[in-house]
């Protein structure tokens, strides 16, 4: 069996997830490892057998070896390495959110239109199969004309400690929901409102709440707060809601799905996105590297999320973060 020859750039947790994925697929080959902490680098390089241990992305590219790479570096950061990946015709699988700026979302669309390898953003929730079955419902028209999305995706407070001095929950998990609600209702976002909280006085806020309106007339909330109690049973609050004009998707990914009970309480553990199955990191995440591995293999430009549709997640996240700084209405069109 022919196996893809993979590196990953970033070793921070979810490098570490990625890395974790690749060493239980068949099809791939965890080849090198990039990350410019050298103590970090040698931790993983041990943990996963990978002697190909690199400090400068650049040197790991020039490996004529090398097929494919994901970049999990933070998404300020994506940029630089994604376009000298593409450049060097290497095939490459991007973190979500694509960038932290428009410029910068342009130039990677730009060049992944003309790069010799493959190109995808890391859209998980489009391989939940909750979500993924809601597209095949919305498509043969079950439920009509969207008018009205919901989405929720709250997180405890230990985890947006971590996060909020890199970036904020409008972008960092309402990308998600944004993505979704373009990927469903298939219009444009034209104008975004939100509102926000700095509580704890991070560089970003703990929390958010943005509306948009599509052009098909459709308005959406997002709901993302990253100050929920520690004590709170599950990692992700996650629901959604879509109405239509002849019916409606409710999806609801976390408790009472699976939860359990020991001496500190109530607990309920993922089992969509990265679960550990038999010792091999599964799910979701598993899912779509799969997937964009198996196109590399078969040829085949992934379809199932393209460049120009994680451009506009990023836009429609970021106007909304202007409007919270702001307090006014951001025109998209």
């Amino acid at each position: 069996m022919k196996r893809i020859k993979y590196g990953v750039i970033g070793l921070g947790w979810f490098g570490e997830k990625h890395c974790e994925v690749l060493a239980g697929l068949p099809h791939a080959e965890l080849h090198s490892l990039c990350t410019r902490n050298p103590s970090r680098l040698a931790e993983v390089g041990k943990t996963f057998g990978v002697s190909r241990l690199f400090t400068d992305y650049s040197q790991m590219l020039a490996d004529p070896e090398l097929d494919a790479v994901s970049v999990v570096t933070m998404w300020d950061q994506h940029a630089a390495p994604t376009l000298a990946a593409l450049k060097a015709g290497k095939h490459v699988f991007l973190e979500k959110p694509m960038a932290s700026n428009m410029a910068d979302c342009d130039a990677i669309v730009a060049a992944a239109q003309t790069a010799k390898g493959y190109f995808m953003v890391g859209h998980i929730c489009r391989f939940n199969p909750r979500y993924a079955a809601a597209k095949q419902e919305i498509s043969a028209g079950k439920i009509g004309k969207i008018v009205s999305l919901y989405a929720r995706r709250n997180l405890p407070a230990f985890v947006g400690e971590q996060v909020l001095p890199k970036i904020g929950p409008i972008i960092g998990d309402g990308v998600h929901d944004t993505d979704l609600m373009l990927w469903y209702t298939g219009a444009k976002i034209v104008s975004a409102y939100a509102q926000a909280i700095n509580m704890r006085g991070f560089k970003h806020p703990d929390l958010g709440w943005t509306m948009y309106r599509f052009d098909s007339g459709a308005i959406g909330i997002l709901e993302d707060n990253w100050c929920m109690p520690n004590t709170t049973a599950f990692q992700i609050d996650e629901r959604m809601e879509v109405v239509g004009t002849e019916g409606a998707i409710h999806i609801h990914e976390t408790h009472p799905n699976f939860s359990f009970c020991d001496k500190t309480g109530w607990h309920s553990p993922d089992t969509t996105y990265w679960p550990l199955l038999h010792g091999v990191r599964a799910g979701a995440l598993r899912d779509e590297i799969s997937y964009f591995i198996n196109c590399v293999m078969n040829g085949q430009r992934p379809s199932v999320i393209v460049p120009e549709e994680s451009r506009e997640a990023v836009r429609a996240c970021l106007a909304a973060e202007e409007s919270a700084a702001t307090g006014e209405i951001v025109k998209l069109a």
